[in-house]
């Protein structure tokens, strides 16, 4: 997928149409640390600067919704020490985000199953998100345990589950219906979905979600990835005809 060359500064961003929910996928964490002869670990250290980065940018150019995949249903099959390094730099995250997040008007929310993380980062995570929920800036989607096999799977259990209980009539299930049970219900579909570290790959996120959303595959890894990127990826949107379907 080629890329449209930079021809204006990020300053211009707001004559564009700002998408508003973007989805990234997080990735290129591991490579840019073993380009780097440094432990995967100080990619992902790196990277979570520039989540926050990125976060904020996104909410300043008017970003409605942001769902970032930090982590994912099979991340769980990495090797035992970077997984307890990620969750030890989980926790200092959110820690800090508690402080670096209170005077933004960033509404932090955790999308994923919850219930495999320790006690610690369980009430870290209600701890952000009960802070935040009166905020009314950008919601900001942190997908966490998140798979979307998964997330479909638990939306068919509860819908069964209020059909077979005489709450729901099979004979409504539609749609939208689906997208209610769903753990982004009441937000909007992701316009763009962005990919840093050249991966053609959807990874098991927000597959109902991302039925008509524009991607954009970009080569730098994502400890590397600016707001400068952030604002190509929204022009490379900007140029696309979305049809959903139509002429």
């Amino acid at each position: 997928m080629a890329l449209l060359k930079r021809k204006k500064s990020k300053t211009d961003i707001s004559e564009l149409n700002i998408p508003k929910h973007i989805g990234i996928i997080m990735d290129g964490n591991g490579r840019w640390a073993k380009k780097r002869h440094m432990p995967r670990s100080a990619g992902h250290n790196q990277g979570g600067k520039v989540f926050r980065k990125i976060a904020r940018y996104c909410s300043d150019i008017g970003v409605k919704y942001l769902t970032v995949y930090a982590f994912s249903t099979e991340n769980w099959k990495r090797p035992q020490e970077e997984i307890d390094a990620l969750m030890k730099l989980f926790k200092e995250y959110l820690d800090e985000a508690l402080r670096d997040f209170k005077d933004d008007s960033i509404v932090v929310r955790f999308i994923g199953d919850k219930s495999p993380f320790d006690k610690e980062l369980q009430e870290l995570m209600i701890e952000n998100e009960e802070g935040s929920k009166d905020r009314d800036g950008m919601v900001l989607n942190i997908a966490m345990n998140y798979g979307s096999r998964d997330e479909i799977v638990r939306a068919v259990k509860g819908i069964s589950e209020n059909v077979k209980n005489g709450i729901i009539d099979i004979d409504s299930i539609d749609e939208t219906m689906v997208s209610e049970y769903l753990y982004t219900a009441n937000q909007p579909d992701p316009d763009l979905i962005i990919r840093p570290s050249g991966e053609y790959r959807i990874s098991n996120f927000l597959l109902w979600q991302c039925a008509y959303s524009e991607f954009v595959i970009m080569n730098t890894l994502w400890p590397d990835f600016s707001t400068d990127d952030l604002d190509e990826a929204i022009r490379i949107f900007n140029n696309r005809n979305r049809r959903f379907g139509g002429v």
